[in-house]
């Protein structure tokens, strides 16, 4: 009997689980795995991990004291929760969580570099290594730049809502650890934009927009691995078979594990050698003016902080509630 697409996708890609449910990651067992604001606020909200939650707000309550405000105790909770599911997470797993900085901070140096410390401090109160946990920044010119100082510091990034090669060129110029381009939601941008039902998966603009990038950094030896993400179907994910890593939720996990076909390699360093790319020299200007060219990467990115911080807002509001309930 052959292998199944999962099990030859292993063979040449490390697979990373894209959820924060701990159970869909224990069924597939991953190297890796990555959360985002979206996925913890709908893990919070799952029966089964409403221990998390409590035990969280209930510590968060016992460093500040029965004096303190609900509000302060809602808003250490807040901070501390996906590092809970990130302890939880890299029980079950042998490699590395992605933990993200609040969505509202993207435009902030300073206040990113300040959370990526804080975050790393509290895993590390937890005993975990700071070689086991990615922050996640998105890819703004100013989250690059707080990245850059973070991984100077030894504190590992993963820059996040990248649509663009002038996102990609900057992360890899400043030693950032991996980045993770957003397949699906380049696909999502082009179908509404063009009016076009489907893309072939070999003509997907996110599959081209990571083949790109992938190929750019083996051709000028980065170091930065290239993580596809936000993936809509099973085509996108075997048509970038070879990536070094690739994010992908448990239905579509499920969907290839399922699926028994040959998977050719389709990305592969080897074959990068004979290519012509040419170097492209991305500083600040050169960023701003190409990502004002690129309409879907401006689109996609300020899409993209705006619907994590509605689900922070989300979050921060179930909290509440949980702790009312706790204390009622």
């Amino acid at each position: 009997m052959g292998k199944n697409l999962l099990e030859q996708l292993r063979d040449v890609t490390i697979v990373v689980a894209d959820t924060g449910d701990i159970q869909a990651i224990e069924t597939f067992k991953p190297h890796d795995a990555t959360t985002n604001p979206s996925l913890i606020t709908a893990a919070a909200q799952m029966p089964q991990y409403q221990g998390i939650v409590d035990d969280t707000l209930k510590g968060a309550r016992e460093t500040l004291g029965a004096d303190a405000s609900a509000a302060k105790v809602v808003s250490l909770a807040f901070e501390r929760l996906a590092v809970s599911f990130g302890c939880k997470i890299l029980e079950v797993i042998p490699g590395r969580v992605s933990t993200e900085v609040d969505a509202r901070l993207s435009y902030d140096t300073e206040a990113s570099i300040a959370m990526g410390r804080e975050l790393i401090k509290m895993y590390e109160a937890q005993g975990v290594s700071r070689e086991r946990v990615l922050i996640k920044i998105a890819s703004t010119w100013e989250g690059i730049q707080a990245a850059a100082v973070l991984e100077k510091e030894g504190i590992h990034c993963n820059l996040t809502l990248l649509f663009g090669i002038h996102q990609a060129i900057a992360c890899a110029e400043n030693g950032i650890t991996l980045i993770s381009p957003f397949v699906g939601r380049i696909l999502d941008w082009y179908k509404k934009d063009t009016g076009r039902d489907s893309y072939a998966p070999a003509e997907d603009p996110g599959v081209m927009s990571v083949t790109e990038i992938y190929n750019y950094y083996k051709k000028f030896g980065y170091k930065t691995e290239v993580m596809g993400a936000s993936f809509r179907n099973i085509g996108e994910i075997t048509e970038l078979a070879g990536c070094d890593l690739l994010t992908i939720a448990p239905s579509l996990l499920a969907e290839l594990q399922a699926t028994e076909a040959e998977l050719p390699r389709k990305l592969d360093p080897a074959t990068v050698a004979t290519k012509t790319i040419e170097k492209i020299v991305v500083d600040k200007d050169a960023f701003d003016r190409m990502h004002k060219e690129n309409r879907m990467a401006t689109d996609k990115l300020s899409e993209g902080i705006s619907g994590f911080t509605t689900a922070l807002e989300s979050l921060e509001k179930i909290l509440a509630d949980r702790l009312a309930s706790l204390e009622g």
